[in-house]
């Protein structure tokens, strides 16, 4: 099955795509920079998706004779906006976070349902959102929780719209994970930040986040679409 994968080079998207490699999906994966996979499964298509033309890049996908049948929205930027900082400095940020967490998104999803639409295609739609986005973060994050909510409402607009249709979508609300990006925040806060408020003694593997995208994408849990599935290690409980 042909899937894409926003955001397939490290961290969550990496371990996604391991797994979907693993089970004979074809993904076709992005990121900034090019990287190369010993695979004839996978196809790698460099992409900034802060930027809007290179956004576009992607459209193409959505018109040739086999188009992806699973969508997994997982490219993200994490940017501190200090209130303090300028209107000019704050609102740049707000807009870099929007663009790469939510509108390219929302775009590609929008030509993903309408091409699914077009050839009577069941597609799936999988965003991986963040628990800041149920909860919401701390004020220098407050773009970033804001993006991630706006994925969780996109996410159950498209599911209550088009389920007649066959397709279903789902958002997945990661805490903290343990990546590069989480081992940045342990360098600065300590470990013990990290894992402060957990039920469990560590913080999430992304293997784990991978394991429920697998799930989903095998079309298994039609009837949970629009749902919000929280891997945060117990620290978060909804």
């Amino acid at each position: 099955m042909k899937t894409l994968l926003t955001g397939s080079s490290r961290g969550i998207g990496k371990s996604i795509a391991d797994l979907l490699l693993d089970n004979g999906y074809e993904v076709i994966g992005t990121s900034r920079s090019a990287i190369n996979r010993s695979t004839n499964n996978y196809t790698h298509i460099a992409c900034d998706l802060s930027e809007e033309q290179e956004v576009q890049k992607l459209k193409h996908l959505f018109t040739e004779d086999e188009i992806p049948e699973v969508i997994i929205n997982n490219a993200g930027i994490f940017m501190e906006a200090q209130f303090e900082d300028s209107d000019d400095d704050w609102m740049d940020k707000w807009d870099r976070t929007q663009q790469v967490n939510l509108r390219s998104m929302a775009l590609i999803s929008k030509w993903a349902i309408n091409a699914w639409k077009e050839r009577g295609i069941e597609g799936r739609i999988i965003n991986i959102a963040s628990r800041a986005g149920v909860r919401g973060d701390t004020g220098e994050y407050a773009a970033y929780a804001a993006s991630k909510a706006g994925m969780i409402a996109f996410t159950k607009s498209i599911a209550r719209s088009f389920g007649n249709d066959g397709i279903t979508a789902y958002s997945i609300a990661p805490g903290f994970v343990n990546t590069d990006m989480a081992q940045g925040s342990i360098e600065v806060y300590g470990e013990e930040y990290l894992t402060k408020g957990l039920a469990l003694d560590s913080i999430a593997p992304p293997e784990q986040i991978a394991e429920m995208v697998l799930l989903l994408a095998s079309g298994k849990l039609t009837h949970a679409t629009g749902q919000t599935f929280h891997i945060n290690s117990g620290s978060y409980l909804v």
